[in-house]
This record gives C-alpha cells, structure tokens and sequence, in this order.
C-alpha cells in the first residue's frame, strides 16, 4: 500500500509563505523605528523640550551645560536657557565694556532661578534697578549670574576661581542659602560623595577631590555616560520617557515623605502628651519641643560638633572669598536670602514652629551669624529675611512657592522682584560710600 502524500505540497507551499523569524524582527524593528520618529515629529511640532541641564564636571564635580534650552516644570513653569558658557543668563562678552560696573552673583538654586523666567529672577531686577543708582553716575550696570542648583560655599569658591574672573567683574555677589548651605559644605550633613569640599586643618582650608573617585562620577564620565547625555540632549522622546520616570519616582517619593510626616506627627503627639496622675502627686509634665529635623537645626545654635564644624567651615570659606575678590581689587558682598517659613505670612504658624523646633525669639539665627562674621571681617553684608518677612505680613502674599503649594519652595516671581529691589537698594548704599 502506497503513502498518500497529497498534504506534502500545501505544507511546502506554507513554509514558503511564511516569514522567516529574521524578517519578522526586521519589520517589528522598522515599525517601533517609525512610530518612534513619528512620536518624535509630534513632540517637536508641540514644542516639547525637556532636557538634562547638567554635566559632570572636574573641579565643581557637576555644572550646567552649555548651550542648553527647554521647559523646567518641577517646581513652576519656566523656559530656562542657558549660554555658551555654561551661564543661566543671557550672552555676555568675556571682555568688559568701557564705563560699565559688572557685577557677578555666586550662589545656589535660588541664584540660578530656573522656577522663574529669566527677566524675573532678582539679578535681572537688580541690574535693571542698580542702573538708577545715581553714585554710579550713568555707568552701564551689567550683573552676571553664576547660580547653580545644589551648590554650596566651596563650589562658589570654586566657581569664582573657574569661571568669575574671565569677566573682570568689579563687584561680587554672594547670595547664601541659609537653610541648606552649611549642610552642603560638611560632607557628614550632605551625606553625598559626588561633589567637592573644603575642610579645615587648624585654620587652614584644604580641597578634598575625592568625588572625581566616586563611582557615580566615573559613571557619568565614561563613554555610556556621555552618550546618554547626548541622546537625552536630542530626542525629545528619550526626554519623554526620562520626565515619565522623573514624574513616578517624585510621586513615589512625595508618598513617602507624607507617610513619614505622619508617622513623625503621631510620635511627636504621643511624646508630649501628658501622663496620667493621681490627685496631687504631681503635675503633669510640660510639654516638650520635638527634637527638629537636621534642616531645621539651622535656626538653632549648633548642638554638635558636626554642625559646628560646619559653621567654621562655611565661615571661613565666606573669609577666604573676600580675600580672593579684594586681591583682585574688586568689592565683595553677601546677601542671605530667605526661607519659605521664614516669611511665612502667618505669624501663629511661624510661632507654632518655632515651639516644635525649641527655637526662641525668631528665625533669623543664621542671618545674625552671618551679619556677625560680616562686622568681625569688615564684609559689607545685606540681610533680606527681615525685610522680606516684614513685606509679606504687611501684604499677605507669600513669596515663595507656587500653585498648588504655596508657603514652600524657592522664590516665586513676587520673592524675586522684591529682592531684587532691596538688593538695589542696599548695592547703591554700599557703592555710595
């Protein structure tokens, strides 16, 4: 009996037709290659534009790069350009026109004011204001933002030495964080070895570089590190899918700050609350302040040799600061700024912290710190925290924060226009005399 083999061509026939596995990914492959390009078109035409604005950087261990521009919506709605050189500001000549003050501002997140749109933030106030000062007798007033996020004193230092000298600036600014900056110069309080400090050895101040060791700083400086810089910096969608992550790690996160916020609440409510007794056997016990967060240790004097330390620390790098900046024959000046419960337009809230932090009087330890070092050193030295605290009393407004959470944050536009005037103000009293 024969084998039927009437099946054997139809089979042949659907193998044939079949893809092969080889073109079946190719054409998987062009499709995502094309609906990718045509998602990047899309987010182009919409003028989508969320890059990473910094780099890895030798001597300040990180900087803003140059020629960088896009959205900033993380806290406010800002389009943030920075310039050639690596500037949150616009162009400026390296060489400093004939009759013009220049003035260079040094500082942190609040300096490089990316919640604000560039015109608002308080160095453009500034130069626009300074320009009236009449002791400056019609010269051209020219300020120069050097502002980073997340700097502290000693990348401040450094970036004077880096990059302020270039401009030949006649006038340097030092805007101080109060609340964070101390911590941000002691790399116990920052917990963080991705950055340079300065320590103190006796009375002298010694740069420790050990980040350029760190594995996260190799990271970011090997060949994947830089190509993913360059691919975030040019497909929008890879900036898509970075804000996407961005978005669900700082929900993440925000749910875990409540959780904590609560549980630290529910601590602080069953520590104070007072025992129970019998007639007269004694009164119940007063009710005792919270031991504060480290952030909030700043409105205390130091209760540990760390915070001391990093008080020294800070200090003496405002000192050296000077001395660099006077050797060059320039003048210097310090501005403390403020913090968002410092001029909190409440003044039960503010007293309602200061009770749970163990704080007396009010919140300008810091700012009197500082003014003190200013009169110990002869540093001219503008205190903004009262002023603004004042302001915002008198008028209800809250100048830090943004919908959705006013009271918190950095300067909004109001913070930064009426610090930018009284900082006119008190430059025009300085250069007066």
């Amino acid at each position: 009996m024969t084998a039927d083999h009437t099946d054997a061509p139809a089979a042949d026939d659907d193998a044939r037709r079949k893809p092969s596995l080889r073109l079946r990914v190719a054409v998987v492959f062009a499709s995502l290659v094309v609906g990718l390009l045509i998602f990047e078109l899309f987010l182009r035409a919409a003028g989508y534009t969320y890059p990473i604005f910094y780099e890895p950087d030798a001597v300040r261990g990180y900087r803003l790069q140059p020629d960088r521009e896009g959205w900033q919506t993380k806290e406010g709605r800002a389009y943030v350009r920075v310039n050639g050189d690596g500037l949150r500001d616009r162009e400026h000549a390296k060489e400093k026109p004939a009759g013009t003050l220049r003035v260079a501002v040094l500082g942190d997140s609040y300096a490089e004011a990316a919640q604000v749109e560039r015109e608002e933030a308080f160095w453009a106030v500034l130069e626009r204001r300074l320009a009236e000062c009449r002791a400056l007798a019609g010269r051209r007033v020219e300020v120069i933002n050097f502002g980073v996020s997340g700097y502290g004193t000693a990348q401040e230092l450094l970036t004077l030495r880096e990059k302020v000298w270039d401009y030949s600036p006649d006038v340097v600014l030092l805007a101080v964080t109060t609340n964070n900056d101390q911590i941000d110069n002691h790399r116990a309080l920052k917990d963080s070895d991705e950055m340079p400090y300065f320590v103190l050895r006796g009375e002298e101040l010694v740069l420790d570089n050990s980040f350029r060791d760190s594995k996260a700083f190799r990271r970011r400086t090997a060949w994947h590190g830089r190509l993913g810089r360059w691919l975030h910096a040019r497909l929008r969608f890879v900036q898509a899918v970075h804000q996407a992550q961005t978005a669900v790690k700082s929900k993440l996160a925000a749910r875990r700050a409540r959780l904590a916020a609560e549980e630290e609440e529910q601590k602080r409510r069953a520590a104070t609350t007072p025992a129970p007794h019998d007639g007269d056997a004694g009164a119940p016990p007063a009710t005792a302040a919270a031991e504060p967060d480290m952030v909030n240790l700043v409105y205390l004097e130091p209760r540990n040799e760390t915070w001391r330390e990093a008080w020294r620390v800070t200090e003496r790098l405002i000192v050296e600061m000077r001395r660099e900046v006077e050797a060059r024959g320039a003048r210097f000046v310090v501005a403390t700024l403020s913090n968002p419960i410092q001029v909190y337009p409440e003044a039960s809230l503010r007293a309602a912290f200061m009770r749970r932090i163990g704080a007396e009087g009010d919140l300008f330890y810091p700012e009197r710190r500082v003014a003190a070092l200013g009169q110990r050193e002869g540093i001219s030295v503008v205190t903004l925290a009262p002023d603004l605290q004042a302001h915002a009393d008198a008028h209800k407004v809250f100048l830090h924060g943004f919908p959705g959470d006013l009271g918190n944050g950095h300067w909004n536009r109001d913070g930064h226009r009426l610090a930018g005037e009284l900082l006119s103000e008190k430059l025009c009293e300085f250069l007066s005399k």
